[in-house]
């Protein structure tokens, strides 16, 4: 009796566990090869669909907020170029010396 109170050692403890698993894997119920074919291509089927439509969503998202001006690209109307050019530079253009 004092064996079943006694705390078994990490190894023990380890081989149990391993022991456990392997009886609840005798337990499943695998599935035959072609359910799992049918199952694997219906998945890969829904993720290509999914794919295809949010890319299709977020395409024509992009587009109609374009269209509509909200999405626009706004061109830099001077570039350190100009300035240089000018004689200026990024300093001079925010009135700090």
């Amino acid at each position: 009796m004092a064996k079943d109170n006694k705390k078994k050692n990490i190894f023990q403890r380890i081989a149990q566990t391993f022991k456990d698993v392997r009886l609840e894997l005798k337990r499943v119920v695998w599935p035959s090869k072609d359910k799992l074919k049918t199952t694997s291509a219906v998945v890969l089927v829904v993720i290509v669909f999914f794919a295809v439509y949010l890319s299709i969503i977020g395409n024509g998202g992009r587009w109609l907020l374009e269209k509509v001006g909200f999405y626009q690209q706004v061109e830099p109307t001077e570039t350190a170029e100009t300035l240089a050019d000018s004689g200026l530079s990024l300093s001079d253009e925010s009135g700090e010396a």
